[in-house]
This record gives structure tokens, C-alpha cells and sequence, in this order.
């Protein structure tokens, strides 16, 4: 990236969408331009076609550059697709300094060996996440740097995904000509872009409906707690659809949209849906209620998941800034109504604010991880110059410690002054 542009690229399952944007002078995020490109070569978000991704991706840099005058060399990159998990783990050092002050580069040589934990080798560190420190006997420290004492400690959140579908990501990317910035999780990017501080604090679930998964993120006193990928999305509504009136995907797809709705309360029973409005080949006609019937009860597996998720970390009713959904599949009609009814607690769908430029391109929820991607990267790129404040700490670390600390460094800033 320039010095003033910022990229990112959301590789979804069903669209994979390129926004370009700045940031002026009175540190607005101006979008200056979009690519949004149906999907090949995914399956629930993993590369099964490394080819035709990077094409996609590609044709998707090619016309936000268009819109935006702007050439695209490297960008902010979002992860998601079955496989993403959480640990927690906890790191000792003891501190360096003769007058026993710790210093930043305490704080990164505890949040490395925060890392040692065992990793399956099947999976790889995207994220480091410190939540509190301890020094000494004082406990719950939520930025060390400058306290004296001898003792520190930190316990963190680590977030892995698989590194097949890491190399393979990567692999696509190096075929579009574009350089990954940084890995970032779906939920996580998406977060940056809907959530607040306050909700985050007090306790806050964002849901994430795409087409073929469903990311969950859970949040309590600021940190994240909880994260999960269910193998599930707003296609599974789509497929049965298009098995029960006996018509093609892409009809199922429009008349979902048309006429899809988590409530029976705005339709009547008897109401016909005429299919050739779709496609001239299709003469069948469909009872708009057969449609909800199918939608809602979709729904209700899709949901029970969700709810499930809640109750594996005790938060099921119990969340009190309640549920924030995002994604193509929020769109829905009555979605919200229909979420607060079964998970029993405040639900509302995601917005983005404080941005300008040609907001009419991203004003959906389906945006919501692109522009998260764009908010992560300009609230932590200022105190985060890797290169300065990490690079003697990795040179003597050795090579293997670099990919750990690409890793840190997205979150090691929330802690920091």
C-alpha cells in the first residue's frame, strides 16, 4: 500500500469484494473504490481451484482499481472457512532491565512465549491476543510498560487456521499480483466495523451470515472470548429452496431475495409466486408460503447452532449488549425479528459510520468485513512500525519467531498506550 491508500480484499464463499479507500487529513476513511466478483474456486470459504481464485480475485482488484485510479500492490486480507479456533495460553519472562522497569521489549518477549504453546502442525498463528498482565503479585495489568517488579506474565488468546488453507490464500494472492499486508479473521475484521467499545465491554455476539458458513464472535470486558466457524450459511437456505419448487439455484437465489422472509405475518396462505418472472424456461408456480415454510425452517437449524455457540461458553440469554449480525444472509426480511424471538435477546443488524466517499458501493452488511479490514489496519498502523519497534527482538529470535510476531502484531496494540 501507498502511504495514503488502503486495500483490502474479503475472499467469501459466494463474492469476493475489493475495496480501496484513504485516509484524509482529519483521519476520515474515504472509499475511493470497489470490485465485487461472484466467487469461483471456493467451497465454505476454502480454495478448492487456487487458479480460478486468483482470477477472481484479480478481476476484483482490476475494477475497484477502475473506480478509484489508484494501483493495487498489496492489501489487508481477510481469513475465514471452517478450521479458525482459539486457545487460551499464558507466557513468563523474567524482566530485563537492571532497575527492574519494564520496557515494550519485555512486553513482546512475554507475548512470544505466550506462542510456545503446542500447535498442531496442521495449523498456523493468524492472531496473538493479549488480555492481562501479571507482575509480580499484582494482578489483571492491562499495559505493564513502565511498572517495576521482577515477575511478568501475560495470558492471551491465540487464534490459529489451518495452514493449508493460509498457503493456499497466499498462493492465490501471488498469482493476482498483490502482496498480503496481513492476515486478518472474518469476525474479527468485521467487528472493527460494527461494533463499539461500549458493546464489547459489556458483552456483545457478532454472527456473520454467509453464504456457506456462519463465523460467530464473542465478546465480554473487551476482549474476545469466543470465536467459531459454523459450516452453514444463507445457501443452505437457497439448495432447499431450489429442491422443494423443483427449479434451478439461480432461480432459488432471486426468489429467496424477492419473496424470502422469516415471518408468516405479512403474506397471505394462498399467494402464488410465478417462477417464468425469474426465468422464461420455468412455467411453475409455488405457494409464497411453501417458501417462508422452507426459509424459516432453515432458519431454525442454522439458528440452533448459534444458540448452541452461546451455551458452550455459558453466554446463551446472557449477553448484554445482545447480537450484531453481519453478512449477505442478514438481509433477510424479518431476520431481526426472528433472531431476538429465538435467541431470546437484543438483536440488531450491523452499521458502519463515520466513513465518506462512495459509501452507496458498501452500505450493506455484506461489507462489513472489507470494511473492517480497512478500519483494523489505520487504527493499529501508526504505533505499529513492525520493522523499528520488533526487528533487532525477531533478528535474535531467529527466523521462525518473524511469523509468529506478523501474527502479534494486529492486536499486541489494543494493550499499549
Amino acid at each position: 500500500m501507498n502511504q495514503r491508500s488502503i486495500t483490502s480484499i474479503d475472499i467469501g464463499s459466494s463474492t469476493v469484494r475489493c475495496v480501496i479507500a484513504e485516509r484524509g487529513e482529519n483521519e476520515a476513511i474515504r472509499i475511493l473504490g470497489v470490485g465485487k466478483i461472484p466467487s469461483e474456486g471456493l467451497r465454505r470459504g476454502a480454495v478448492i481451484d487456487i487458479a480460478t481464485v486468483s482470477q477472481t480475485i484479480s478481476r476484483a482488484v482490476d475494477a475497484a482499481e477502475l473506480m478509484s485510479g489508484i494501483q493495487v500492490k498489496s492489501a489487508v486480507v481477510s481469513i475465514g472457512g471452517s478450521g479458525i479456533s482459539i486457545q487460551e495460553t499464558k507466557g513468563v519472562i523474567a524482566v530485563g532491565r537492571a532497575n527492574s522497569e519494564v520496557g515494550e521489549d519485555d512486553v513482546t518477549r512475554v507475548i512470544a512465549a505466550a506462542q510456545s504453546v503446542a500447535i498442531p502442525t496442521n495449523k498456523e498463528i493468524i492472531h496473538v491476543m493479549p488480555r492481562t498482565y501479571r507482575l509480580d503479585d499484582q494482578q489483571n495489568i492491562v499495559d505493564p510498560v513502565g511498572l517495576k517488579g521482577v515477575r511478568l506474565e501475560v495470558s492471551a488468546h491465540i487464534v490459529e487456521a489451518p495452514v493449508s488453507h493460509v498457503k493456499n490464500i497466499t498462493a492465490a494472492m501471488e498469482r493476482a499480483n498483490v502482496a498480503i499486508e496481513e492476515f486478518v479473521i472474518e469476525p474479527l475484521a468485521a467487528s472493527e466495523a460494527v461494533l463499539s467499545r461500549k458493546q464489547k465491554e459489556l458483552g456483545v455476539a457478532l454472527v456473520t451470515l454467509g453464504a456457506s458458513t456462519t463465523s460467530i464472535a464473542i465478546f465480554e470486558d473487551g476482549e474476545l472470548l469466543h470465536t467459531a466457524i459454523i459450516p452453514v450459511g444463507a445457501d443452505y437456505i437457497t439448495q432447499d429452496l431450489a429442491i422443494g419448487m423443483r427449479t434451478s439455484m439461480e432461480v432459488a437465489e432471486r426468489v429467496k431475495i424477492s419473496f424470502g422472509s422469516a415471518q408468516y405475518n405479512t403474506i397471505k396462505r394462498t399467494d402464488e409466486i410465478d417462477l417464468s418472472v425469474f426465468d422464461p424456461h420455468d412455467d411453475g408456480t409455488v405457494l409464497h408460503d411453501h417458501v417462508i415454510e422452507i426459509v424459516v425452517a432453515r432458519l431454525e437449524e442454522i439458528f440452533t447452532l448459534i444458540r448452541e455457540e452461546f451455551s458452550s461458553v455459558g453466554k446463551d440469554q446472557l449477553l448484554p449488549a445482545g447480537v450484531v449480525f453481519t453478512g449477505g444472509g442478514s438481509n433477510l426480511v424479518h431476520i431481526v425479528d426472528y433472531a431476538k424471538d429465538f435467541l431470546r435477546l437484543p438483536v440488531h443488524i450491523g452499521k458502519t459510520d463515520g466513513l465518506v466517499g462512495i459509501m452507496d458501493h458498501v452500505d450493506d452488511p455484506s461489507f462489513a468485513t472489507s470494511i473492517g479490514l480497512i478500519l483494523w489496519y489505520t487504527n493499529y498502523e501508526d504505533k505499529y512500525n513492525i520493522e523499528n519497534k520488533f526487528g533487532s527482538v525477531m533478528d535474535n529470535v531467529g527466523g521462525k519467531m518473524s511469523n509468529i510476531f506478523s501474527g502479534i502484531k494486529s492486536a499486541f496494540d489494543r494493550f499499549l498506550p
